[in-house]
């Protein structure tokens, strides 16, 4: 079976790596996430390991589809008894690009229809829409007239780890996070501090990684296990797969902290921290104020900017200055707004583009000496 994981623009390189190191097979990046095959278990596997996709979608069928008539039928061809029955509710989500059916909206809805039209006919009962908990994720995404059918094993987007009880204002995405961590060079050995760390993602997901503690064990459950075929056996398979990925787990890190200069933040990301089972070092202070690490390490941040900062030419500034000071360190820096780099005023050692949401940003290494 065919899949795609979907991942945050300029994250595709940093997922492929990480897939391949997790010995997925034929893991090709492209734009928008990165391709793997397998069998249906594999894509599984990737909702539990992959700190950075945020789907994983299992290709049912792929045809011509140039015109509605021609969609319609490629997907009522598609048999979706394993993924679905009539009293179960799904959602269908489309793309296009290239093609003469330009309108998502109709494609996503001439989609449904054949497909709950196909249930009539076999079962004289079809599922319901339901946009916001859908018991399956269909997508559908026509391209040059060509339409692929798949089906979301995730459920939820996979950001959404299950740690997160209370939410600062404008938090960075795990998945996002996670990628930072690799594109920067990180080793999971060396001290790690975020001295903007709001309510800890960064912290957080460096701790996950460092332990090597599989993402999808902290969530309730995922959207395979809401299939029809998900039976007895499938079940102890997945509860194998979460065994094995128990036992890979260390119990101790490197030295990672965050501070922040609001007490409600690091009250949050404490409590974050302690949902996701891992212990950090959260404080109250400046970013001016952050210190040296012994040995020096990674300083690794996504400074607030736009509409979650006032007064941003004094604090990039003051974090400017603090950072320069920090010799043999490596200064990783999530920038949305080009003050950042400007203030920074030496030269990255690494520049890479990366969207978090709508908002183009660029990731800065620094090598400080």
């Amino acid at each position: 079976m065919r899949f795609f994981a979907t991942a945050a623009a300029g994250t595709e390189g940093a997922l492929r790596d990480e897939l391949r190191e997790a010995r997925f097979r034929e893991v090709r990046a492209d734009r928008g996430g990165v391709h793997f095959e397998g069998p249906i278990e594999e894509g599984m596997r990737a909702c539990l390991e992959s700190r950075i996709a945020v789907r994983i979608l299992a290709q049912l069928a792929e045809f011509e589809a140039p015109n509605e008539d021609a969609l319609y039928e490629g997907v009522k061809a598609v048999d979706l008894s394993y993924y679905l029955e009539p009293k179960r509710t799904l959602a269908v989500r489309a793309a296009c690009k290239d093609s003469r059916l330009t309108h998502t909206q109709y494609i996503a809805q001439k989609t449904k229809d054949a497909i709950v039209d196909e249930q009539r006919r076999q079962y004289g009962a079809r599922s319901n829409v339901d946009l916001d908990d859908p018991d399956l994720g269909v997508f559908v995404h026509v391209v040059r007239d060509r339409a692929t059918l798949y089906v979301d094993l995730a459920g939820e987007s996979l950001h959404r780890r299950g740690y997160r009880k209370r939410i600062e204002e404008a938090p960075l995405k795990e998945t996002l996070a996670a990628a930072m961590l690799r594109l920067a060079g990180w080793d999971r050995a060396t001290p790690l501090v975020d001295p903007m760390c709001g309510s800890g993602t960064i912290p957080i997901e460096a701790a996950l990684w460092a332990r090597d503690v599989a993402p999808g064990l902290l969530r309730p459950r995922h959207g395979f296990e809401r299939w029809p075929s998900h039976d007895e056996t499938r079940k102890r398979r997945i509860a194998e797969m979460r065994e094995a990925a128990r036992a890979r787990m260390k119990s101790e890190g490197p030295f990672i902290a965050g501070s922040d200069v609001s007490a409600q933040a690091i009250e949050t990301a404490k409590q974050n921290a302690k949902a996701a089972g891992v212990r950090l070092h959260f404080s109250r202070a400046e970013v001016r104020d952050v210190e040296a690490t012994e040995p020096a390490g990674f300083i690794v941040t996504n400074p607030p900017y736009g509409e979650r900062l006032a007064g941003g030419e004094e604090l990039y500034r003051g974090m400017a200055e603090a950072f320069r000071r920090l010799s043999g360190h490596t200064v990783v820096i999530l920038a949305g707004t080009p003050e950042i780099p400007r203030a920074m005023r030496i030269r990255p050692m690494m520049e890479h583009t990366v969207w978090n949401g709508p908002i183009e940003c660029r990731l800065f290494s620094y090598s400080i000496r």
